[in-house]
């Protein structure tokens, strides 16, 4: 399906768990679903301008830009980052996103909202860090698990007939009102 529908840019048809630097936190095809790796490209949250978070009002003052293969997130913090894979859903499924189990025992919680039918672009990945430790998130590796659910209509009313405010994007994108 993924590549029929050009679903997935650039797509793995394996199961990647080592590069030329050994052993990574793994990406690709999985048994039932694809696993996304994280870019080098991070937002990092800080308090240094003592602003508000106001999801209709939001300070990009509220981040720190950062680039590089790994990223620290402060204690009891979280950062922004977005997918390598460029994703293009079609009319009849909606992908559902988990972070994977090797984060998620280190207390680092990913969260993404569900990308809908007809929606496009790279996916603004956001990291929790629940523990009282710096936590590292590692650029070009594998974060999170995408689960595609086809249905056997397409939907109604799809993200692009909508008209929908996150079509489109890349890089890691701020929220908007």
């Amino acid at each position: 399906m993924a590549a029929k529908h050009g679903m997935i840019e650039p797509f793995e048809p394996g199961q990647v768990r080592a590069n030329s630097g050994g052993r990574i936190i793994s990406y690709g095809v999985s048994s039932y679903g694809y696993d996304v790796r994280c870019a080098d490209e991070f937002k990092i949250f800080t308090n240094i301008n003592s602003t508000i978070v106001d999801p209709k009002a939001f300070d990009s003052k509220n981040f720190v830009d950062f680039r590089g293969d790994c990223c620290m997130i402060p204690p009891n913090s979280f950062a922004l980052a977005r997918t390598i894979e460029y994703f293009r859903i079609p009319r009849n499924v909606l992908v559902i996103c988990l972070g994977k189990s090797t984060y998620a025992r280190c207390g680092i919680i990913v969260n993404v909202t569900p990308l809908e039918p007809e929606w496009e672009g790279h996916v603004t990945l956001e990291f929790s860090n629940t523990t009282p430790l710096p936590a590292r998130i590692y650029a070009n590796e594998g974060v999170a698990q995408m689960l595609f659910l086809e249905s056997d209509e397409s939907c109604e009313m799809s993200y692009r007939d909508r008209g929908g405010k996150y079509q489109g994007q890349r890089g890691v994108t701020l929220p908007k009102a």
